[in-house]
């Protein structure tokens, strides 16, 4: 069995309805969701003028091997009307792997540990919530280590705790 951190967001209609759709999608075609942190809010990160986000990061146990976990989630975001054509424009849903066990995979579709989770307080704050102790296997520090290093300044507020 794998383990993989998931972070789950969007900008774009209902945001809490379309993180519940992506949960649901995620049990019924990944597998089980051990934890899942509370939803946070935060500002657009990168290309700035947007709507706010949510944010949530969900543990999973899956069976499916990383490359096919990537297609599976990519699939769902598709299903739930995800359009890429602006690149870090407004979406409905996005679906990233933060980790995959501890594994290193830098490929040129799929690249884990997320190659810039470390610069976004909005996927730490919500990951340190739930998994505050694991450690990052390429910069062998805590989820809650990178968090207090971050030099990201943008404001994310917990708005729902979800657990």
């Amino acid at each position: 069995m794998n383990k993989a951190y998931l972070l789950t967001g969007g900008n774009l209609g209902n945001r809490s309805d379309n993180l519940l759709t992506a949960y649901n999608y995620i049990k019924q075609y990944c597998g089980e969701i051990v934890r899942k942190s509370s939803i946070y809010e935060t500002a657009a990160w990168g290309l700035e003028n947007q709507p706010d986000f949510y944010n949530q990061v969900l543990l999973i146990n899956t069976e499916l091997k990383a490359h096919k976990l990537i297609e599976t989630l990519l699939r769902i975001e598709n299903i739930m009307g995800r359009e890429r054509a602006v690149k870090m424009g407004p979406r409905t849903i996005d679906i990233d792997i933060l980790f995959f066990n501890n594994d290193i995979i830098n490929e040129p579709n799929l690249i884990v540990p997320h190659p810039r989770m470390h610069q976004r307080r909005f996927v730490l704050m919500p990951l340190a919530e739930i998994a505050p102790d694991f450690v990052h296997p390429v910069f062998n520090k805590s989820v809650a280590q990178l968090l207090e290093e971050c030099a990201d300044t943008l404001n994310v507020y917990k708005i729902d705790s979800n657990n």
